[in-house]
């Protein structure tokens, strides 16, 4: 009886083990099951509204972060050193998930890219909630056309970046 007790935890175990992984990433290359990314309005760091769809026409990732976020910091340098390397090719915004301005702007500074990435705040945290959001953090890729080509769930190197950015874009 204990012998199969034991296997039955090991089994749910394991299930769970896969389910969690397999969860991780989110790859949409069919066109018909494309998901179209929301006409959000965030806010910049001087206030201003912006429109998601203001830079429909151009290759976009959202990497949506945190302070309190113990991956975000890492990333947050990586994807500065990506817009970097490749200029206007990607727009990279750095969406800050339902803190305010003080603390978004004080880590973003203490950083050292607030002028390297496009920081911008959600203070209803409304695009976590449209992608499904439930790990830290959370990127989405979406093409000049305005869909979600590719959703990644939780945190990436700067080597995973770059090899996604070039099967998602081609660049």
């Amino acid at each position: 009886m204990k012998t199969v007790i034991l296997i039955a935890v090991v089994v749910i175990l394991v299930s769970g083990v896969v389910f969690l992984v397999t969860r991780q990433q989110v790859f949409v290359p069919q066109a018909e099951s494309l998901k179209s990314a929301p006409d959000l309005i965030f806010k910049d760091y001087e206030g201003r509204e912006i429109n998601l769809s203001d830079w429909r026409g151009r290759n976009v990732i959202i990497n949506s972060w945190a302070s309190w976020c113990p991956f975000c910091k890492e990333e947050l340098l990586d994807f500065a050193n990506m817009q970097k390397e490749l200029g206007d090719k990607v727009v990279i915004i750095a969406l800050d998930r339902a803190e305010s301005l003080e603390i978004a702007k004080k880590y973003s500074d203490g950083l050292g890219i607030a002028d390297k990435l496009i920081f911008l705040l959600d203070p209803k945290d409304s695009f976590y909630q449209f992608i499904g959001g439930f790990s830290m953090p959370e990127t989405v890729f979406i093409d000049k056309e305005g869909f979600i080509r590719y959703h990644r769930r939780g945190p990436m190197k700067r080597e995973e970046i770059k090899r996604r950015i070039e099967q998602v874009f081609a660049i």
